[in-house]
């Protein structure tokens, strides 16, 4: 079960709350904030299907919106959740780089696994120190 609360408390499975963060930060790239649901299969390395699949499980706990095999966006609990999503990666990925040594690579891929280990007030624990430090800073 993840870690990250949201404003009304909604729990996302670890792929659930990969494939937000996918669509977050591929909708940083795009001006409407839009992203296409082959964008997400293509950067997730996964099916269509399984995008479409996780597509209908986000619209149901009302993370994101789609219409008909159009263009995705998120809504407003959607965005907050995958902004925490991302700073959680973000945080942990620079910890591993800059305090303990471990390649971009290897930290990139870990950092996915932790960030949905770690509760919010650890994560917050940990990303207050990396900015004291000077090693993180947040959009």
């Amino acid at each position: 079960m993840a870690r990250i609360e949201s404003s009304e408390s909604h729990a996302l499975t670890r792929a659930g709350e990969d494939y937000l963060e996918a669509i977050y930060v591929l909708s940083l790239k795009n001006e409407d904030g839009s992203v296409r649901s082959v964008d997400v299969a293509e950067d997730l390395d996964v099916s269509k299907a399984s995008v479409n699949k996780a597509l209908s499980m986000l619209k149901d706990q009302g993370m994101v919106n789609q219409e008909h095999y159009g263009k995705v966006t998120l809504t407003d609990e959607g965005r907050a959740y995958a902004r925490l999503v991302w700073r959680a990666h973000r945080a942990l990925k620079a910890f591993l780089i800059d305090e303990i040594g471990v390649d971009e690579e290897t930290a990139n891929e870990e950092a996915c696994l932790m960030e949905h280990a770690l509760s919010a007030k650890t994560m917050d624990l940990l990303v207050e120190h990396l900015k004291e430090k000077g090693i993180f800073i947040e959009d």
